[in-house]
């Protein structure tokens, strides 16, 4: 095998740098992290016979480990193609039922998935973890960590993509991974390797793409990704893959909702308009981080959606955030979009005025107001004693899914007018969805953390009204 340049700087970096005393290896931990198809598994199946044969550690045991065995066994039958096409190696490596077997060290490299039972009491030397992004929890990496304990020189070799499950294990060694690249966090014995995009735009620009994959055009074909992005441009269910799996950048779900044409509506409309009619409200209240968000639908006797929104903050860290989060809030108060409520939290009461305020300068009236339960008691009981007509909407598949279904397919008809508010098509824009294995979908982040929802989550709310009174709404329709 003829390697690339990075794979050379991989292994001269991981094996090169010894201690003058005892000989010994520097590195006994490393994560790469490098995008799909860029010959990782061929690379690791090398090393990991180097381990198994030529490290001088008797009775190595050398491991390939992943969520599911099947997965941990593709470095592992990589290894076995490896030995075969060589009659040296045919003569020393055996096949045996579960692993393969030197002899001349009584040394051996099996594969493991996190619920095999031989997990207890390993003595690993090398232990190679596949995809970690699949795993979900802490305790498969902490039970391979110490079963090297008592190795001279342990190498333990972490190799993934980004991935779309957070909060887990993944999320864990890329911070730690970041930190030491930054400096932040010392630690001399780990390896952090990085290939990734340097921004989400990035995708799109495909001279930025050998930056998450170093062995593009030589391992990794062009044109087949090419392919890719240009089908993702057009889908947004694909462009989840391509960014995790092509580019390593990390997602929080596994599907996109829409595409930015389908979400982009100029239009606009003056409110005096709909003096007078009907509405259904929407309401997504948070407590200090999260936006809250309130919604009024309107439609017209051609059934076209017309929407209206008030957006609030705490005012005590909101020119803090507009520097720390880099969000526009600051423009979008300026243009009346969003409103700030004193202190650190969110005053409910002053949400409460602004449907008052909708009700007595515009006329408007709210024949129901649809609300996400959380944290919203006290509030409902205030609005329902100036006599609106409060729903609660529940936050699950089976409220929010066939609504939602419908949201996507006005927006994309442009059966929506919301005034080409730049508030709400933002927060449009960073909504994927999970989807169940019946095709019941429910909105949830798409984007980093800092980035919010509560538009579309009030207008969700709004539009579970919709489709639960249609008939009776258009009827009261009066434009």
């Amino acid at each position: 095998m003829l390697l690339e340049l990075f794979q050379k700087a991989y292994i001269s970096a991981l094996f090169g740098f010894i201690s003058r005393e005892t000989g010994l290896r520097r590195f006994r931990e490393t994560l790469f992290y490098v995008a799909r198809k860029n010959g990782k598994s061929t690379m690791l199946s090398g090393i990991a016979l180097y381990m198994l044969i030529a490290d001088r550690e008797p009775g190595a045991e050398v491991y390939s480990v992943a969520s599911k065995r099947d997965q941990a066994r593709i470095i592992f039958d990589e290894v076995l193609n490896m030995v075969k096409q060589s009659p040296d190696l045919l003569q020393v490596v055996k096949k045996r039922k579960a692993d393969l077997y030197f002899d001349l060290t009584f040394s051996k490299m099996q594969p493991l998935g996190k619920n095999s039972d031989t997990l207890d009491g390993l003595n690993s030397h090398l232990v190679i973890m596949d995809e970690l992004h699949s795993i979900k929890d802490r305790n498969l990496y902490e039970v391979m960590k110490q079963s090297q304990s008592a190795r001279r020189q342990p190498l333990l070799i972490m190799i993934t993509t980004a991935g779309t499950v957070r909060e887990c294990i993944f999320d864990d060694m890329y911070k730690y991974a970041c930190g030491v690249c930054d400096g932040t966090i010392t630690d001399e014995t780990f390896l952090p390797i990085m290939y990734e995009l340097d921004e989400k735009k990035e995708w799109a620009d495909p001279m930025a793409w050998e930056k998450a994959n170093p062995g593009l055009n030589r391992i990794k074909k062009l044109d087949d990704l090419i392919g890719k992005v240009e089908r993702a441009k057009n889908s947004p269910r694909d462009l989840t893959g391509i960014l995790v799996k092509d580019f390593n950048i990390i997602q929080s779900v596994q599907t996109a909702w829409l595409t930015f044409d389908d979400i982009n509506n100029t239009e606009t409309f003056d409110i005096t308009r709909f003096r007078g009619s009907y509405a259904i409200g929407g309401a997504d209240l948070s407590i200090t981080t999260d936006l809250t968000c309130s919604t009024l639908l309107l439609m017209d006797k051609q059934e076209k959606r017309y929407i209206t929104q008030m957006y609030w903050l705490p005012a005590e860290n909101f020119e803090t955030r507009v520097r720390d989060e880099k969000i526009p809030y600051d423009k979008w108060y300026e243009a009346g979009l969003l409103r700030l409520c004193s202190g650190n939290s969110i005053n409910y009461s002053d949400v409460t005025a602004w449907f008052l305020e909708m009700v007595n300068d515009f006329e408007l009236t709210p024949a129901w107001i649809y609300y996400d339960s959380y944290s919203a008691k006290y509030w409902v009981e205030e609005m329902e004693n100036y006599g609106f007509r409060m729903v609660r909407c529940i936050q699950g598949a089976k409220t929010l899914s066939l609504p939602m279904q419908m949201l996507g397919a006005d927006l994309q008809a442009k059966k929506i007018n919301y005034n080409n508010n730049p508030l709400l098509k933002w927060c449009i824009t960073n909504t994927g969805i999970q989807e169940d294995r019946n095709g019941n979908i429910v909105p949830v982040k798409c984007q980093s953390p800092k980035y919010r929802i509560d538009g579309l989550a009030s207008l969700l709310d709004a539009y579970v009204g919709l489709y639960e009174h249609f008939n009776e709404f258009k009827d009261l329709a009066v434009v």
